[in-house]
């Protein structure tokens, strides 16, 4: 058996953790894999939130955190200090191949392919010198690869998009977008938009995620009117702002060319920005904590 081989694969074997009798992989882990930054790994979870079910990812709590530290106190668990890690199922490790649409993301993919392939070789050559977890891990090899080639298949590229241009008349398109753009969220959304008005609350009103609306002009009387009947928007008065913005889960920020009551009239850009600094100092600057 080859000793690079061998190494490598027990190094993956051993990144490999269970929570509550379910095998999964930590983000930083996976990024150590992938050559990424981790925050890389959970934007890209965010940005496709619809792809990611608590089934199959999750961020973990404090009891889970404890826990894999007091089961694997010898093992490499990447970023200890980290408090709550995400993690990744089985599926959920393929479904995260499918998204990294990138010339790092092709060489991830191809990394996981090639790891099975060099588990399968292991195997055959010497199939008792890992635990009986690796042993079960041959009968999958086949199957799994086959669900890979079907997630990629399915995958449409389109869908996470970070910046478009949308012109008059693409009510529908720009529309789409938002609400695509609210679906990544997990928790909450902020909206700044100094012209909220109906336009905006009819969207939202069905939308079980908690809104912060930052607004100089929202009406009082329509404020009223929406809090007697839904509960899930914070209205907040703030005249420091001259343009559009969502952020997510205080996590990720777009910024948008239009008021949202404007979407499809006239030709507007939304945009997705990649600075963490930008986004504190607006969430400062909002006033929330």
């Amino acid at each position: 058996m080859n000793e690079v081989m061998e190494k490598e694969v027990v190094s993956i074997e051993n990144m490999i953790y269970k929570i509550d009798g379910v095998e999964v992989m930590l983000d930083s882990d996976l990024a150590i894999l992938y050559n990424v930054e981790t925050k890389r790994i959970n934007e890209a979870v965010y940005r496709n939130k619809d792809k990611f079910p608590v089934r199959i990812s999750w961020l973990t709590s404090k009891d889970e955190v404890s826990n894999l530290w007091s089961q694997n106190a010898t093992a490499n668990i990447s970023h200890k200090s980290r408090a709550n890690p995400r993690v990744f199922t089985e599926q959920g490790v393929y479904m995260l191949a499918t998204i990294l649409k990138s010339k790092v993301a092709t060489e991830v993919s191809i990394r996981i392919m090639d790891t099975f392939v060099k588990m399968r070789h292991y195997i055959n050559l010497n199939g008792n010198l890992l635990p009986n977890r690796v042993l079960l891990l041959e009968e999958k090899v086949d199957s799994n690869t086959k669900r890979i080639d079907e997630l990629f298949d399915r995958f449409n590229p389109n869908d996470i998009t970070r910046n478009c241009v949308f012109f008059e008349g693409e009510f529908y398109d720009a529309y789409s977008k938002l609400l695509k753009i609210f679906n990544q969220s997990f928790k909450e959304i902020i909206i700044i938009d100094n012209y909220a008005g109906k336009e905006l609350l009819d969207i939202v009103k069905d939308i079980e995620r908690k809104f912060i609306i930052v607004s100089k002009n929202i009406s009082e009387m329509l404020k009223e009117k929406y809090e007697k009947q839904y509960h899930n928007v914070i209205f907040i008065n703030n005249d420091s702002f001259h343009d559009r913005f969502i952020i997510l889960d205080r996590y990720v920020l777009y910024l948008c060319g239009s008021s949202f009551k404007d979407l499809g009239k006239k030709c507007l850009g939304i945009s997705e920005f990649d600075d963490k600094e930008y986004l504190q100092r607006i969430i400062k600057t909002i006033g929330i904590k």
